[in-house]
């Protein structure tokens, strides 16, 4: 029977393969399983446990089995609303909150619904443009550089806007700050800047804010502060609360574009209904937040702090190309320096580079070319979280919020992050 494989399929998933952040989880699994030793710096996941008043909530809720509104539990909306009145300093409305099970699957409902082109900065979180072209969106890319810390400025942003025939097309612009890959962030003048041409080019800014919580110095500042009427704020409970495999995820938009949150609510009727009971009520608790909660943060971005000044000044001082993390748990460094080293050993690409540390030295990071990196750049992501993080954290709880961690703590509970930064050193030496 000839079932003609290919050709039945939709032709914008033709050759689409798994995100690159689950396929190399996979094979760290894989390797780790014939009893490799491997330095797990692919998947960008929290290591830290879930606050154990979420947890709790969770337990309590478990019996909820009512399917609940589309748009979400009212109390839920309401908690997420007051968490970024609280946190963002914006005039957040509970009745303009969308939940969905990830802020991954919202994400993607956007570019369904919306008739316009999206534009993303690069690098960039691996799934913006996947899902762009399993929807056949168009989608522009604005390349970045290490001078510019991997970010876009102002005065990009209109040069490519006044390039466009049509200035007043309809377009969103992606910003994700804390940024994955690069765990860096925006200051207030440059979203401030960005907002100002935003505005005057009628653009909607999706602003990927996940790793909002986990600024390493707690200043985290949305860009919505400033074009609160174009700004549509992600957030959820994967990277700051730990709660990845839980799927939930929230969209919290300005009553002025409810239009789409109205479009989008329709679509998920109609594919995910809702979601889970027990984790949206768990999820009131968690943005609704405590000084559990609060003293669970501090912790987190303390421990995540010292340990990526350590990892950036290794890689640094061996010759690496490389800025210091702001936020979240990433560094993107770019080998570049070593180009002409590493051309000997036939590594063109970052590709190329990625696989033969895998092979050589045993450590798993992400090519720059999986964030639409030009292939041929010596650029990788590196996801300093392969520790145990509950351990960490319950030492990190004996040491007063405002005394430093001592100078051995990094290295007693987070070694074989460490000795993974070491292997990356060691390979480049050789």
């Amino acid at each position: 029977m000839n079932l003609q494989k290919h050709v039945s399929l939709n032709i914008n998933v033709r050759g689409l393969g798994e995100s690159p952040t689950l396929a190399i989880n996979e094979r760290v699994k894989l390797l780790q399983g014939q009893g490799k030793k491997i330095y797990n710096f692919g998947l960008g996941q929290s290591p830290f446990p879930v606050p154990a008043p979420v947890v709790e909530a969770l337990r309590l809720h478990a019996h909820e089995k009512d399917y609940l509104p589309v748009k979400g539990l009212s109390a839920l909306k309401e908690a997420v609303a007051g968490f970024h009145r609280q946190k963002d300093l914006v005039e957040a409305n509970s009745d303009c909150v969308l939940v969905g099970p990830g802020s991954k699957e919202l994400m993607f409902l956007l570019q369904l619904v919306f008739y316009g082109e999206i534009i993303v900065p690069t690098p960039c979180w691996v799934s913006y443009v996947p899902q762009a072209q399993i929807l056949g969106k168009k989608i522009s890319l604005l390349h970045t550089s290490f001078e510019d810390k991997w970010h876009i400025s102002a005065d990009r942003l209109r040069q490519h806007l006044e390039g466009e025939q049509d200035l007043y097309r309809p377009r969103i612009l992606v910003l994700n700050y804390p940024g994955n890959p690069d765990g860096l962030t925006y200051t207030a003048d440059e979203l401030k800047e960005i907002a100002r041409v935003a505005r005057e080019y009628e653009i909607i800014l999706l602003s990927d804010e996940i790793y909002g919580q986990l600024h390493h110095k707690g200043g985290h500042v949305s860009v919505a502060r400033y074009y609160p009427e174009g700004t549509i704020i992600s957030s959820g409970l994967s990277k700051w609360c730990g709660a990845g495999g839980w799927r939930l995820g929230t969209f919290t938009f300005p009553q002025s574009l409810d239009w789409l949150m109205e479009s989008m609510a329709a679509v998920a009727s109609e594919t995910y209904t809702s979601v889970s009971a027990p984790i949206q009520y768990a999820g009131v608790q968690a943005f609704r937040g405590s000084m559990a909660i609060e003293r669970y943060l501090w912790n987190a971005r303390r421990i995540l702090s010292v340990l990526g000044q350590r990892c950036y000044r290794n890689l640094a001082d061996a010759g690496v190309r490389v800025h210091a993390p702001e936020g979240a748990f990433y560094m993107f460094p770019d080998f570049s320096p070593f180009s002409r080293r590493l051309a000997k050993k036939n590594v063109l690409n970052s590709t190329m580079l990625c696989e033969r540390l895998l092979q050589e030295k045993g450590v798993a990071m992400l090519p720059g070319r999986a964030f639409e990196r030009p292939h041929e750049e010596l650029t990788a992501r590196i996801s300093y979280i392969n520790f145990v993080g509950n351990r960490s954290l319950a030492a990190g709880e004996t040491i007063p919020p405002h005394q430093e961690l001592p100078a051995d703590f990094i290295q007693a509970h987070c070694e074989d992050t460490l000795a993974g930064i070491e292997a990356i050193v060691d390979w480049l030496e050789e």
